[in-house]
């Protein structure tokens, strides 16, 4: 029993290591089931980490291509802004210059045209809040081009509904328009002019800064227009590209050619309100307001001086400079002003363009033939209000003041002699330099004063046009008709400021003022023995000659 009891002991116990084993197995079965259940879990999350790194990397890469295709937009955009910005630049470009070729009548409202249209261009290029350029259309592209199609068609949709002018552009017929209104919106701030376009208020602010911004590369002129220096450029080249088709003379500027146009149709459409005065060009009629208003812009800088006109100012400071820019090529005279070797060529020429219609007598300057014809008129607009004497010319007037205030401007720089004219100067200097620039055609005999060889030219042709009304003496000339008539008056406004004797005309009065200065201008040549008239020189030259009376 104790066997049994012990050998059941001994199976008990086995049974109970077995049973153990049994646990320990499953314990490790289990153990080991966990240790592959973490593994696989540690896989899984290996694998879901790896996904995710994957898909990370997919996202990023599709982010690099989406970034990429938003730069690529941005820059097909920006290219396509450039090219519309181009096109743009072009139609204004291509409008411009055809505008200038088809429109030249219309120069500055094309230009304040442009100017717009760029400043439209400037507005479409705007700024978004991140600082980069965008381009906001505007309708004004197809606008260009429909311009743009009008240059080249010739179209002119906008017409003037009161002169039937037409035009390609609104901008350049609303600036028209002002011409029927008489409209000037933009005003100088400084004088108070005002103008129709805001161009022209530019141009003339210049008159008060001084600016000259366009200069003449040949000899540095300077000029506050650029179409000023273009027409100064063909003094240089000697172009003249505006031909009158009448009587082919050539000009260099348009509107010079235009205001030669009324010498043959007579048209004189500016109007003086005043005075009823009419003029071939606005210029003109501006430039005679002053002799209503009294008003002299131009002041010399030097001496204080002033004028109504900028050419005479121009002129007029050649007297300080001593400058004579115009030279006569056949003789080599020279001169301030171009319309003084324009009438000095007419010596060399013999041409006399200005005609009387009256009398046939035919003159070499405007002015000549202007004076002549107050002999039919007898007009007389030029009057002294202290002696009430009336003059033909303003010059006439000017000299005859000096009688009565006894001034004598013009002095000799060689022999201290003193004029009342600057033209008596002249004459004068002719004494000096022996020059006799006027000649008889017929005989060939010189004067120094074209007047002389007028009273000349009488002795061949017997004319004495000058005729008393109380006696009917005729006289060549009209001074001495002038001095005989005071033989019938009994006037003699010529009085000596020494001793108070009187004369009939002025060169009696310059004869006996020789016996109070002792002046002897006359010389002989042959012996130097000197004269105070003329006349004893004539006989005193016998004395040489051996000629009897």
């Amino acid at each position: 029993m104790a066997f049994i009891k012990e050998e059941s002991e001994d199976v008990k116990i086995e049974e109970t290591l077995k049973h153990e084993e049994t646990e320990e197995q499953t314990k490790m079965a289990f153990i080991k089931e966990e240790s592959e259940d973490v593994k696989i879990e540690e896989t899984l999350k290996h694998e879901e980490t790896e996904e995710q790194t994957k898909m990370a990397f997919i996202k990023e890469e599709s982010e690099d291509v989406k970034i990429e295709e938003t730069l690529k937009h941005e820059e097909t955009e920006e290219q396509t802004k450039m090219v519309f910005i181009k096109e743009e630049s072009e139609d204004v470009k291509v409008e411009e210059t055809l505008t200038l070729k088809h429109e030249e009548t219309e120069e500055q409202t094309d230009l304040m045209a442009l100017k717009v249209e760029s400043q439209e261009l400037n507005e479409m290029e705007e700024k978004d809040p991140d600082g980069q350029q965008k381009i906001t259309q505007k309708p004004g592209k197809k606008a260009n081009h429909k311009k743009h199609t009008s240059i080249d068609t010739g179209e002119k949709p906008h017409t003037c509904q009161q002169c039937g002018k037409s035009f390609t552009k609104n901008g350049s017929f609303e600036q028209h328009m002002r011409i029927h209104t008489g409209e000037k919106p933009y005003t100088c701030q400084q004088c108070g002019k005002s103008f129709t376009q805001t161009g022209s208020l530019t141009v003339h602010m210049r008159v008060h800064t001084g600016e000259k911004p366009f200069t003449c590369q040949q000899c540095g002129k300077s000029f506050a227009q650029n179409k000023n220096l273009t027409a100064h450029t063909r003094v240089h080249t000697g172009e003249k590209p505006y031909t009158c088709q009448q009587c082919g003379n050539s000009f260099t500027r348009k509107r010079q050619l235009k205001a030669h146009m009324t010498v043959h149709t007579g048209e004189k459409p500016y109007t003086c309100q005043q005075c009823g005065k009419s003029f071939t060009q606005t210029g003109s009629l501006t430039v005679h307001m002053r002799v209503h208003t009294g008003e002299k812009p131009f002041t010399c800088q030097q001496c204080g001086k002033s004028f109504a006109q900028n050419k005479n100012l121009t002129a007029h400071t050649r007297v300080h400079t001593g400058e004579k820019p115009y030279t006569c090529q056949q003789c080599g005279n020279s001169f301030t002003q171009k319309r003084q070797l324009k009438v000095h060529m007419t010596i060399h020429t013999g041409e006399k363009p200005y005609t009387c219609q009256q009398c046939g007598n035919s003159f070499t300057q405007k002015r000549q033939l202007k004076v002549h014809m107050t002999i039919h008129t007898g007009e007389k607009p030029y009057t002294f209000p202290q002696c009430g004497k009336s003059f033909i010319q303003r010059g006439t007037l000017t000299a005859h003041m000096t009688i009565h205030t006894g001034e004598k401007p013009y002095p000799c720089q060689q022999c201290g002699k003193s004029y009342n004219s600057k033209g008596h100067l002249k004459d004068h200097m002719r004494i000096h330099t022996g020059e006799k620039p006027y000649t008889c055609q017929q005989c060939g005999k010189s004067f120094t004063q074209n007047i002389q060889l007028k009273a000349h030219m009488i002795i061949h042709t017997g004319e004495k046009p000058f005729t008393c009304q109380q006696c009917g003496k005729s006289f060549t000339r009209k001074e001495r008709l002038e001095g005989h008539i005071r033989v019938h008056t009994g006037e003699k406004p010529y009085t000596c400021q020494e001793c108070g004797k009187s004369f009939t005309n002025k060169g009696h009065l310059k004869r006996h003022m020789r016996i109070h200065t002792g002046e002897k201008p006359y010389t002989c040549p042959q012996c130097g023995k000197s004269f105070n008239q003329k006349e004893n020189l004539k006989v005193h030259m016998r004395v040489h000659t051996g000629e009897k009376l």
